[in-house]
């Protein structure tokens, strides 16, 4: 039996979170550990080329309904109800803080590429994650 009550697993949907789903699927396959699965999409904000205004709501849109499809399939291989499979806009470290706190998340698992230098200092999800999470965060190394 896990110590974790509530685990937060966030994923890119790439073709490596598969890594992840199975590393969660090894470690805590066998418990009665609730699942929440959640994938965060940065707003396409307006965009101007010139003086005229794109609408990008459309295309936001679409990437919604493929991130929420892609999530769909991971989860069914966890078993996590569509209650707690999630897709949000914003901040994928913010969000995720966010989340840990409002749903009582007492661990948090992510993809870690491995990044050093200024691939990291440009921009590292999971040592975001780390960094300001309030319960303990699970880096799952990618490998190529």
């Amino acid at each position: 039996m896990s110590s974790y009550k509530h685990i937060l697993i966030g994923l890119d949907l790439s073709t490596e979170s598969q890594q992840v789903v199975d590393r969660v699927k090894f470690l805590f396959g066998a418990s009665d550990t609730k699942i929440s699965l959640c994938h965060i999409l940065e707003p396409l904000a307006f965009t101007y080329g010139g003086d005229i205004p794109v609408d990008l709501s459309d295309v936001q849109s679409q990437l919604q309904a493929q991130a929420k499809e892609r999530l769909a399939s991971l989860a069914k291989q966890l078993d996590v109800p569509s209650d707690d499979q999630h897709i949000i806009l914003g901040h994928p470290a913010q969000e995720m803080h966010r989340m840990a706190v409002d749903e009582n998340i007492d661990l948090i698992i992510v993809g870690s590429h491995g990044r050093h230098g200024l691939a990291l200092i440009f921009g590292s999800t999971s040592n975001s994650v780390l960094h300001g999470a309030t319960c303990d965060v699970l880096a799952v190394r990618i490998t190529d």
